[in-house]
């Protein structure tokens, strides 16, 4: 296959996974969310939970059904441009993701329902049971995926016979060496992510003068849950370099834009700026702190550990890429830390509802969290280059071969119709947001009498019927 022709295919499976990955973020956050308002209701039957849960559901609505139809087409490209690779490693990733078909989705299907439209079908304790079933399944289709990912990254318990990869050690397989830190990191990731659009919306609310409960519960909950994750995040994502730097240290290398080692006794430096050449083998205009780059990944002064010039040229990941994808994911946790403090401190002040620069960096920082999670995944993947599974089996020898024209084309097809599509659902969804709770929304008994409005059996049907509803409704089933 020609290098162009790879490279495409590549782009394509990274800009049909940027749309994917940001739905199942959001939505095993805003389950989790909804879980817990509920609880709160049903708790303390605080009118506030309930108008909120009521307002939340109808994002989770919009947001799971593009999810779904986002995830089938990568599980279709496994097929149709990566077929070298599930013929070599099918026997690993197959039944996995089979597995969260199996458990996850019918999982979350099974009560989806229920959680949509059972609120005034069904009694409290059942309802409120299958909230807690999606929030679940989504949780536990979050660990099937990021086992046969975390597996690529770090293969383990497998033999290669006859070509193919056979699976020996199924516990060895799932709980591979990597897998506890990426399934935390990204569990995380979406719990930050849901708070920081949360915020978002309250402080929205709270600047345009919408000052009720339930805007400033939504604030007050989602500042709290910053204030604890955001600073989790930075703890789990050091142990994960940790252990990204015993078993992909070219990748760390890369991350660091560190090229070779120094002289013993005097530590590796990092690197906070600069420009990282591969066909120079050096960083340009680099800004450099002695020493700090070995306390972070050694956790001692003089530590070292290798540079890229210790690997062949053919193995070395783009250092130019990972570098500053990895430095917008840490620029932006720092952001959400600030945010969570300076929240503390107005809160602590009694201003955290009318501080208008807090609420406006609230506002700013809602894209941050999925944006972090997009660098941190970019970083993820592009560092395993060139290896589809690291040191088994390369990229180039994965995919299927097309003709660069085909691939093109496929290409530009998908940038049209993910742009139309799904930028019609985060509009609609922003929508949603823009108008804020209501109160006792939901609570009116069930219509479906001769000649009523009916409930259609789809996800969307959660949210309220409009022009933009109905377009969106109309292209998923399509």
């Amino acid at each position: 296959m020609d290098v162009n022709a790879l490279l495409l295919a590549r782009i394509q499976f990274g800009f049909t996974i940027s749309f994917h990955i940001i739905f199942p973020a959001i939505t095993i956050g805003l389950a989790s969310y909804l879980a817990v308002l509920e609880g709160c209701w049903l708790k303390t039957r605080n009118p506030v939970y309930r108008d909120l849960y009521h307002f939340w559901i109808k994002i989770f609505a919009v947001n799971f059904g593009m999810g779904v139809v986002s995830g089938l087409v990568m599980a279709y490209q496994f097929g149709t441009n990566w077929s070298y690779f599930s013929d070599f490693a099918g026997g690993v990733t197959g039944p996995l993701l089979a597995y969260e078909v199996l458990t996850a989705f019918f999982l979350e299907a099974g009560f989806l329902g229920v959680m949509l439209f059972g609120w005034t079908r069904v009694g409290p304790g059942l309802h409120f049971f299958a909230t807690i079933m999606v929030a679940l399944g989504t949780l536990v289709s979050a660990t099937w995926i990021l086992a046969s990912n975390s597996w690529m990254q770090t293969p383990a318990g497998y033999e290669i016979i006859a070509g193919r990869v056979v699976p020996v050690d199924w516990l060895a397989v799932i709980f591979n060496p990597s897998f506890p830190y990426r399934l935390a990191h990204m569990g995380v990731a979406a719990f930050l992510a849901t708070a920081l659009i949360v915020a978002a919306a309250a402080g929205w609310q709270l600047l345009r003068g919408n000052d009720n409960p339930a805007i400033r519960k939504m604030l007050s909950m989602a500042m709290w849950m910053i204030l604890i994750v955001a600073p989790l995040q930075a703890v789990i994502g050091d142990f994960h370099g940790l252990n990204t730097l015993k078993h992909q240290p070219a990748k760390i290398a890369a991350i660091e834009g560190h090229w070779e080692n120094r002289p013993a006794g005097e530590g590796v430096p990092l690197t906070l700026f600069g420009w990282p050449d591969m066909q120079e083998e050096k960083n340009h205009f680099a800004v450099e702190i002695p020493r700090l780059g070995s306390l972070i990944l050694t956790h001692s002064w003089d530590g070292q550990f290798a540079g890229l010039k210790e690997f062949a040229k053919a193995d070395r990941p783009n250092s130019t890429v990972v570098f500053w994808t990895f430095r917008v994911m840490v620029g932006l946790a720092l952001l959400m830390i600030a945010l969570a403090l300076w929240a503390a401190w107005a809160r602590w002040r009694e201003r955290l509802y009318d501080s208008r620069g807090l609420l406006r960096f609230a506002l700013y920082m809602g894209p941050s969290g999925l944006a972090a999670i997009l660098a941190g995944w970019f970083t993820t993947e592009i560092g395993r280059q060139p290896w589809i599974v690291y040191n088994v089996m390369r990229t180039a020898d994965a995919v299927t071969p097309h003709g660069a024209l085909e691939v093109g084309v496929t290409l530009a097809l998908f940038v049209i119709v993910y742009f139309v599509l799904f930028g019609a659902g985060i509009i609609y969804i922003l929508r949603l947001m823009r108008k804020g709770p209501v109160p006792h929304e939901g609570d009116a008994p069930p219509q479906g009498g001769p000649g009523e409005r009916h409930t259609p059996s789809r996800p969307l049907s959660a949210a309220p019927d409009n022009d933009a509803a109905d377009t969106l409704a109309q292209a998923t089933r399509g």
